[in-house]
């Protein structure tokens, strides 16, 4: 599958749940007399954001890195990460199937075991899926039997929860991290009103006052390392942030700050994998 590539994607989406919207009992496929097999009819998109668990091609199962997902708006529109890099794309939903189209990819050069699961992501997140979902999970299946199974992912607190940086904001556009400081920017607001974690190179701390959809942070104590160029941008775009009173969204597992002059940075809920 050729698809453009772009060099940056959109942090946060709406976020998307495949639930039975009408179902019926009957003699479709599978089914016979006395049969109690429940044939969807039709899906909605509404709620959560699904991480993907595994893909199998060809009876080989390839286990997803931390931090793959993928979101569906309402409008349509895919956004997701393969663990490395973010794409995007359109999904029309229609009874059980879903006809996916990616046509955006961000470029980050990926360790070799990211890699292997984005080449094999590629391939298969494309066409037409069929869509079972099973409490939390959602398997798609695809015409040559190939599987990709996910799992939604249950909404966390702003508070206690660690955060991990993912992406730059600037007024409505986000770009990618730059290459090698992917999972180094990342914090914690303590339920005491405790701010700790790192600014991407050097350590921090501070202190949060929580009121509506605003955060006031305290003054920032921090390290005082040398780090390359791109570390130190990051730690910028940080302190724009943790030295201000920012505005706060909590979507499920993604967070957002932005700092009065429209600059922020978008987090998602994940364990910290570099420090």
């Amino acid at each position: 599958m050729q698809k453009p590539r772009i060099t940056a994607a959109a942090a946060l989406a709406s976020l998307a749940l495949l639930t039975a919207c009408g179902t019926e009992t009957g003699s479709g496929a599978g089914s016979g007399p006395g049969s109690d097999q429940t044939v969807v009819t039709d899906v909605a998109v509404t709620g959560v954001r699904w991480s993907f668990d595994s893909i199998t091609v060809d009876g080989k199962r390839t286990p997803a890195p931390d931090g793959a997902y993928v979101e569906i708006a309402e409008n349509g529109r895919a956004k997701g990460n393969t663990g490395c890099n973010h794409f995007g794309g359109a999904v029309a939903v229609k009874a059980d199937t879903l006809d996916v189209s990616l046509d955006e990819t961000t470029e980050i050069g990926c360790p070799e075991d990211l890699q292997r699961f984005e080449t094999v992501l590629d391939k298969t997140f494309d066409g037409k899926l069929k869509a079972v979902v099973d409490g939390d999970k959602l398997t798609l299946t695809r015409a040559d039997g190939d599987t990709l199974v996910l799992s939604s992912q249950k909404p966390v607190p702003l508070q206690g929860t660690p955060w991990t940086v993912e992406s730059l904001v600037s007024g409505d556009s986000s770009a990618s991290l730059p290459a090698g400081t992917e999972g180094r920017a990342h914090f914690v607001i303590g339920k005491d009103g405790k701010v700790t974690g790192s600014l991407g190179c050097n350590r921090f701390s501070t202190t949060a006052t929580v009121s509506g959809s605003t955060i006031a942070f305290g003054r920032v104590v921090s390290t005082r390392m040398l780090c390359a160029p791109p570390q130190m941008n990051v730690e910028k775009a940080m302190l724009n942030v943790f030295e201000s009173k920012a505005t706060y969204e909590l979507r499920d597992r993604a967070l957002s700050l932005t700092a009065p002059d429209g600059r922020g940075v978008a987090a998602t809920a994940k364990p910290v994998t570099k420090d």
